[in-house]
């Protein structure tokens, strides 16, 4: 995504691809245990806040795998057997523990990603980013230090199009396209993908079964993509934290200079407040 798309309002999309059904949350998941430093745990008696975003809704059927930590042993082109076809996307993931994910669309860009990946770095955590093809396609490098620092790839399209105006045809060019250059760059396709703006279909809930993708929305949108300020930015990320949320950021698709320093702000402050970053791995 080499620009700010000017679209319908993200939370009414949201809104419309939850009308598929309220999304749906992991309850076989364990968080990685070495994507976060031990830090002081949240003070006792002091509850958690709240998670933003929609309400979740009822637990699926669980999958035939399941969703494990993070290891190094892993073969290196090893796939898991094909994903059931959704209804809805996996919005959090409550069997984190007190645990939360980070998430970042629309990259990889030159100008923001290094500085994101340098502050995960400086923490020791894991994010998960989800990569649109055509910037994916102009930065393998920026892809390749992402992989090797331990962060998981996604899919987020080659052009960040409404994908509900899309045909099937148009729909698999889009996700086929991005999972190929992933794979050609780090030996291995997506595992993940999330629809631009939230907005998913039946087709694209097909098609990304077919790929071999698990769709992934979030709990907390940090809304960063209008440049409210680097601090309300950290407020929204504090105000959601809870065990399982899925935060969502970006790190392309305009100036993001205030999600990276909003980043170097929030990210010590969940950990000292006893939060491990983590990241889902399926098996």
């Amino acid at each position: 995504m080499r620009s700010d798309h000017i679209r319908p309002d993200r939370r009414t999309l949201l809104k419309v691809a939850l009308g598929l059904g309220t999304a749906t949350t992991l309850h076989l998941i364990a968080a990685d245990p070495a994507s976060t430093p031990t830090r002081p745990a949240r003070a006792a008696g002091t509850p958690p806040a709240a998670a933003a975003g929609p309400p979740a809704g009822l637990p699926a059927r669980p999958p035939a795998y399941r969703l494990q930590p993070m290891t190094a042993g892993s073969p290196p082109r090893f796939r898991p057997a094909r994903p059931p076809v959704r209804t809805r996307p996996f919005e959090e993931l409550p069997d984190l523990g007190h645990s939360m994910v980070l998430s970042f669309d629309d990259g990889p860009d030159a100008r923001y990603t290094p500085d994101i990946l340098a502050t995960l770095r400086k923490h020791r955590v894991r994010a998960m980013f989800f990569v649109c093809g055509e910037m994916a396609d102009a930065h393998p490098d920026l892809l390749r230090e992402m992989a090797d620092d331990g962060h998981v790839v996604g899919n987020h399209s080659w052009s960040h199009p409404l994908v509900p105006e899309l045909s099937r045809a148009a729909i698999r060019d889009e996700l086929g396209r991005t999972s190929d250059v992933v794979d050609s760059v780090l030996g291995t396709a997506p595992l993940w993908y999330r629809a631009p703006y939230g907005a998913w279909n039946r087709n694209s809930f097909e098609i990304g079964a077919d790929l071999g993708m698990e769709p992934m929305a979030w709990t907390v949108d940090t809304l960063d993509w209008t440049t409210p300020g680097t601090g309300t930015i950290v407020r929204r990320v504090m105000d959601g934290a809870a065990p399982g949320v899925v935060v969502l950021s970006h790190d392309a698709g305009g100036n993001r200079s205030q999600s990276v320093a909003a980043l170097r702000r929030y990210l010590p402050r969940l950990l000292d407040e006893g939060y491990r970053i983590t990241v889902p791995q399926r098996v």
